[in-house]
């Protein structure tokens, strides 16, 4: 069987290399804007979903995972900062706040979808504007949803960490993402 990943992502990549299973990685060339009033969850499945389809539809016969991530501070979605300033600005508006992150992943063959979401809480310390810039000069987190990589340097932002799946905020659930994939009939341990 063939595996694709719908992503451009160096995170979902190396991710996905972890259950040691062939695949290629194409990027989906799918519109992210959020659409009118859309909460961030329904915004994540609804893109991890678009992107599964959208390389489906040009590869029958393949399985192909989507995901998307995005932070919820009180219903707002936040996204890749992309830049040092916006990077600074959602870290501030997060210090000390518990901030969910939804990582939805969609497996298709184009004839079958299977779905999972994933949300984990991140519960930041109250951060003084020069620990935030000290942070953000030295890991740049420009193309991480809510402005840190958990898996570096921005471990030391946090007061906590709740999830059942601890790949999940880097950006692909895995633990969810393995059973879709045994359900598709791939052969995991």
């Amino acid at each position: 069987m063939t595996l694709i990943l719908a992503s451009t992502s160096v995170y979902r990549r190396d991710l996905l290399k972890r259950l040691r299973l062939p695949f290629q990685a194409v990027g989906p060339e799918v519109d992210e804007t959020a659409l009118a009033g859309e909460s961030p969850l329904a915004m994540v499945q609804r893109l991890a979903r678009a992107k599964a389809r959208a390389i489906a539809a040009k590869a029958p016969g393949s399985w192909v995972i989507g995901s998307d991530q995005a932070a919820d501070l009180d219903g707002l979605a936040l996204g890749k900062p992309g830049h040092r300033d916006a990077a600074i600005a959602q870290l501030q508006a997060m210090s000390g706040r518990q901030v969910r992150f939804h990582t939805a992943v969609w497996v298709s063959n184009g004839d079958r979808d299977l779905a999972a979401v994933d949300t984990t809480c991140v519960i930041l310390r109250t951060l003084a504007d020069a620990e935030i810039e000290r942070y953000v000069d030295a890991e740049q987190p420009f193309d991480c949803a809510g402005s840190f990589k958990c898996e570096g340097l921005g471990v030391v932002l946090f007061e906590a960490i709740q999830t059942c799946d601890p790949t999940a905020l880097i950006g692909l659930p895995l633990i969810a993402t393995a059973a879709l994939l045994r359900q598709a009939g791939f052969a995991l341990p």
